[in-house]
């Protein structure tokens, strides 16, 4: 492979969101694709969207102009750049970094700074939304960008997405998501213990949720993780999982106390969690957890 500083997208990531997002930039972008997972599973079944094998991410970034990466945590996304032959020492000036990973703010602030040193543009753009939404091009992506960077990504993030914010500098994004997540789990819990308390009162909890889809307490949570997900317990595995779910809530836990914010409400839902991946339940859908509310496991 050779380097394309016009045209070639790379992608270093391919997991439950990773793999059709990157079939999305191949099959729209107009422009190659080169990606690069550990799995050759989802390699292997890209090919036959047109999108080319890199043997390493370090040749991914010896191709790309712009290198996406969807990878489990912030951690990982630290550990990937900065190891020896880590994407820090690949990169090339003139090159634009995007990582579309749920990170820590201050990793990805530090990492755009260390990016910035050897030429490199960084945008934070982590996705929300479930798989479904990522193969129907539906995404929702929160962007810590420069104004002319976050235009210049647009269309290529258009690819995979519906709802395109700008919010803020480098880091923002990051912020934005870990909010978002931290929010949509407090509510899980509080509809978790209506449906607790419902049942317990002789109210069937399919007429619960429909009456409070009906009310102020309707919400997207309760209209899509409760009633189909709480509702009729189904809670499956390759979804967004409790383990995954902790990850973003220490996030958030992470800045309310950089921020000196006591968010009781997210400890709350944090012990749920950790009882949760005690009990066996870290693989399962995160609002798994009613069912812990519900005293049944």
């Amino acid at each position: 492979m050779t380097p394309d500083d016009k045209n070639t997208i790379g992608f270093i990531g391919l997991g439950v969101m990773g793999e059709p997002i990157c079939r999305n930039l191949a099959k729209k972008s107009g422009a190659p694709v080169v990606a690069f997972d550990l799995d050759p599973a989802p390699l292997q079944r890209l090919a036959a969207d047109g999108v080319q094998a890199a043997a390493s991410a370090a040749e991914v970034m010896a191709c790309a102009a712009t290198v996406f990466l969807s990878l489990p945590s912030g951690e990982v996304v630290a550990r990937l750049c900065r190891e020896p032959g880590g994407l820090l020492e690949s990169a090339r000036a003139g090159q634009t970094l995007v990582d579309l990973s749920t990170s820590p703010v201050d990793t990805t602030r530090a990492l755009a700074l260390e990016f910035k040193a050897r030429g490199v543009q960084f945008a934070d753009a982590p996705v929300a939304r479930t798989r479904a939404a990522a193969e129907a091009g539906t995404l929702a992506v929160m962007v810590g960008a420069e104004p002319a960077l976050f235009e210049a990504l647009r269309p290529l993030i258009a690819t995979f997405a519906s709802d395109i914010a700008l919010c803020g500098p480098v880091g923002c994004g990051q912020v934005l998501k870990i909010l978002n997540n931290m929010v949509l789990f407090e509510t899980v819990v509080a509809f978790s213990e209506a449906k607790a308390i419902a049942e317990k009162a002789g109210v069937d909890p399919a007429v619960l949720f429909e009456t409070l889809s009906k009310g102020s307490a309707d919400s997207f949570a309760l209209r899509n993780h409760g009633m189909k997900a709480v509702l009729p317990g189904e809670f499956p595995e390759r979804a967004f999982s409790v383990r995954y779910a902790r990850k973003d809530l220490t996030y958030a836990l992470q800045l309310a106390r950089e921020a000196g914010v006591d968010a009781r409400g997210a400890a709350v839902v944090d012990a749920w969690f950790a009882q949760a991946l005690d009990s066996g339940l870290g693989e399962q859908y995160h609002p798994v957890i009613s069912r812990l509310i519900a005293g049944q496991h």
